[in-house]
């Protein structure tokens, strides 16, 4: 029987290691349909997408993905939480079988008893609480309740999305498997010198010009042996910085961060200096560098309250299967497929053109691919 799999990603970039991933998924459904619902033009860590989002999602389809759809930028570079809520929730709208992700820790009980615990132990909010307070970040504080509850302890990227995911199916009755498969490197192994490597390991190549000819597909290698990763984004950030009184209308940027961020923005060359001076203990690094993100594109905490509920399915490419299937389910979809560029209509297209706009100006322009919003279709996946 066929069965529909979904996958989250950011693929910055696609990489050996997620052509492994749908491999695997192959073996075990040989007919089954994959989803991915990939970030756009920004990481959930705040970081630029070396691959564009039309790059991305050819790659994919090219190898073995059916349809590739869009997780808006309003909702994907949030914490793991609120990037999780809402990839779940667009996968859930295309009525996927089962969520496929990678984990360093490869025991899905495990996952699925730290999900349980945050959403039905009445001690773990209260908990998180006490150890903010005592100046912990929020996931630090979240893995000290995890181990004083049961004794476990969670703190690799891969993991702590995963239990985000869990989490977004137990808490909405979804209907969603898991599929669990080990990630075989760590997010952290940036001198790594296998085939499948992580994407940090590729960027951290790429910036240390070595090659990764042998590490990512050749389609992928084409496109950035080309493309330099030398982009105008501190340049622009630091220009929005200086220029604005106060940051705090921004997503994330609490009160008292302002001043910080003013204090040391002439001081520093670089976004990785900034991030590095702006750190405390209670905020991690992700946590600045999405701060630091959403002043750069103007993503205000008034924006964020308009954008709380899905409004669209964005579909950025499918194959010949991929569109059999859309046309199988398409009169159940319960919410509308964008086919139209309407910015009066949608907040959140409104806010993601301003985006493509901000990043068409950093890095690489894609603004008339955006509006233009035609699917990629490729007949016939590898």
């Amino acid at each position: 029987m066929k069965k529909v799999i979904g996958i989250i990603a950011e693929y910055n970039p696609f990489h050996n290691g997620h052509i492994y991933q749908i491999k695997k998924i192959k073996e075990k459904y040989p007919e089954s349909i994959i989803i991915v619902c990939t970030s756009s033009s920004y990481t959930q860590r705040g970081e630029l997408s070396i691959l564009n989002k039309w790059e991305k999602t050819k790659v994919a389809l090219l190898h073995g993905v059916d349809i590739v759809i869009e997780l808006p930028y309003v909702y994907s570079t949030q914490s793991s939480d609120t990037f999780a809520k809402y990839s779940v929730s667009l996968l859930e709208k295309l009525y996927i079988d089962y969520l496929c992700f990678g984990s360093e820790c490869n025991d899905t009980n495990k996952l699925k008893e730290a999900a349980q615990v945050q959403i039905n132990n009445i001690d773990f909010d209260i908990k998180v609480k006490s150890y903010i307070k005592k100046g912990y970040n929020y996931p630090s504080a979240v893995n000290s309740a995890l181990i004083e509850l049961i004794d476990y302890d969670i703190k690799e990227p891969n993991d702590l999305l995963a239990v985000s995911y869990i989490k977004e199916i137990y808490s909405n009755g979804y209907f969603i498997r898991l599929f669990n498969i080990k990630r075989t490197n760590s997010y952290h192994d940036l001198d790594l010198n296998n085939k499948i490597v992580s994407a940090s390991n590729i960027r951290n190549r790429l910036t240390e010009r070595k090659t990764i000819k042998d590490k990512v597909p050749k389609e992928v290698y084409d496109i950035l042996k080309n493309k330099t990763l030398e982009s105008k984004y501190f340049e622009f950030l630091k220009y929005k910085i200086i220029s604005e009184d106060n940051l705090e209308k921004y997503v994330d940027v609490d009160e008292g961060l302002n001043v910080r961020i003013k204090k040391y923005i002439n001081k520093c060359n670089s976004l990785d200096e900034l991030v590095k001076h702006i750190k405390t203990k209670r905020y991690t690094y992700n946590r600045i560098s999405r701060m630091l993100n959403h002043v750069l594109c103007s993503f205000t905490k008034e924006e964020n309250k308009q954008i709380q509920k899905l409004e669209y399915i964005r579909i950025l490419g499918f194959t010949e299967n991929g569109r059999t299937y859309l046309n199988e389910i398409k009169d159940e979809i319960k919410l509308p497929i964008l086919n139209k560029y309407d910015t009066k209509k949608y907040k959140t297209l409104e806010i993601e053109k301003r985006i493509t706009e901000i990043y068409s100006n950093v890095y690489t322009d894609i603004l008339d691919l955006e509006i233009r919003n035609k699917p990629i279709y490729i007949k016939k996946a590898e």
